[in-house]
């Protein structure tokens, strides 16, 4: 995988000086190469461990000199125009690469450590990037839901996971599926922090929180502004939450992402926030919970048996399953079984029996049994398809989506 770092180190000889600005460009093109979204960066106790992150996963891609540190982050640092004296303070910004690594942008994070700068860059491929909503792979299930609700003139529809789930890329979707449905003659506004790809027909905005341009403060003003779609990239406190119902309520259709426990835990993380229940009842339109596991192997995939202590905490339907798959391993995968990842969503809407629910303040385990008594497959469901369909294994959707709601 570490195929141009280490042909670069190998041509370093005795006491020569490490050329650190090509060290840099081979490990973001062999990041590149290999399909990465992250590179990792970090001083361990005897080494820097260069690491990226494959379908969601961390691999070791080459450790290098601890003295190195320094060049390393500063190199980084003039990339994304940050301070390079600054090493106390944690700093962000966004730098171009050039041909040989596609073109792509990253998003430089420095962060200090007992032992010296952290540096996290992610990658971001405009040209690589589809967000066309038939193609993100949801389940047909969710994926009609989802859009009969984006044709919903007003509302509150929120997408929720954790992070590197997949909510950007499925809220860059939707917008984009909106602006292909009305065209120009629709207004579609955004607020997010930090603005990851240039969408056409938007008008994106990005927080600036050092110069007080905040979630709120943006959205108020936007509100001056006329929008009939306005995407909000999170809501993290309760002025947003309260800003984002209101939009809902008052004639807007608002898309944004929450952290929250599970789907139907997103009502209770709103409710500690502050918002009412009468107006989340009112708002919200519906939820969708997104995760990605990754996928088989295509070239390597082959029958296995899981673990006999894991299939025992499995239910009937699969005990008794003889079809399971996974990837031995080859060089199109990189040894890692996978290729690729896939969507698992779980959709919940709500109706009149889960807004009086919510009225009533009733817990999340209530909220999420009585949306599957009213059909909401969950995300272990979905997961346990993906299973059943030789498209992933057991131990992959135990690991993104443990037995929830299983």
């Amino acid at each position: 995988m570490s195929s141009h770092t280490t042909r670069f180190l190998q041509t370093v000889t005795g006491d020569e000086e490490i050329d650190v600005v090509q060290l840099v460009d081979c490990v973001i093109i062999d990041a590149v190469k290999a399909g990465a979204s992250d590179i990792h960066i970090e001083p361990w106790e005897s080494s820097i461990a260069v690491r990226v992150r494959l379908s969601g996963v961390l691999n070791e891609l080459v450790h290098l000199p601890s003295d190195l540190l320094p060049k390393i982050v500063g190199r980084l640092k003039i990339m994304a125009n940050l301070i390079g004296h600054e090493t106390i303070l944690p700093q962000e910004g966004r730098a171009n690469t050039f041909e040989e690594a596609g073109n792509v942008v990253l998003r430089i994070s420095t962060f200090p450590t007992i032992r010296g700068e952290k540096v996290v860059a992610r990658i971001f491929d405009p040209k690589g990037r589809s967000f066309d909503l038939d193609n993100l792979g949801m389940e047909e299930d969710s994926l009609v839901t989802f859009k009969t609700l984006l044709q919903k003139p007003t509302g509150l529809m929120l997408l929720t996971g954790p992070t590197g789930s997949g909510k950007t890329t499925a809220i860059y979707a939707a917008l984009h599926h909106v602006i292909e449905r009305a065209g120009p003659s629709i207004s579609v506004a955004t607020v997010e922090d930090p603005v990851e790809f240039n969408l056409p027909l938007i008008a994106q905005s990005q927080c600036n929180p050092a110069r007080d341009y905040t979630y709120p403060v943006a959205l108020r003003s936007l509100m001056r502004q006329d929008p009939q779609v306005i995407m909000i990239g999170e809501i993290r406190d309760s002025e947003t939450a309260n800003i984002a119902v209101q939009a809902g309520l008052t004639g807007h259709l608002v898309l944004s992402t929450i952290h929250a426990s599970s789907t139907a835990g997103v009502f209770a993380r709103l409710i500690n926030m502050g918002i009412e229940p009468f107006l989340l009842s009112s708002a919200i339109m519906g939820i969708l919970g997104v995760r990605l596991v990754r996928r088989n192997c295509p070239v390597c995939s082959e029958p296995y048996f899981p673990e006999p202590a894991l299939l025992a905490q499995m239910p009937p339907e699969v005990t008794g399953f003889n079809g399971f798959m996974r990837g031995a391993g080859c060089a199109a995968c990189n040894h890692t079984g996978f290729s690729g990842r896939v969507t698992v969503t779980e959709m919940l809407t709500v109706g009149e029996a889960l807004r009086e629910a919510i009225l009533e303040k009733r817990p999340t385990r209530q909220l999420q049994e009585l949306a599957q008594a009213n059909g909401l497959l969950t995300l272990w469901q979905k997961g346990l398809r993906r299973v059943l369909a030789g498209e992933t294994t057991l131990e992959e959707v135990l690991r993104v989506i443990g037995l929830e709601g299983f």
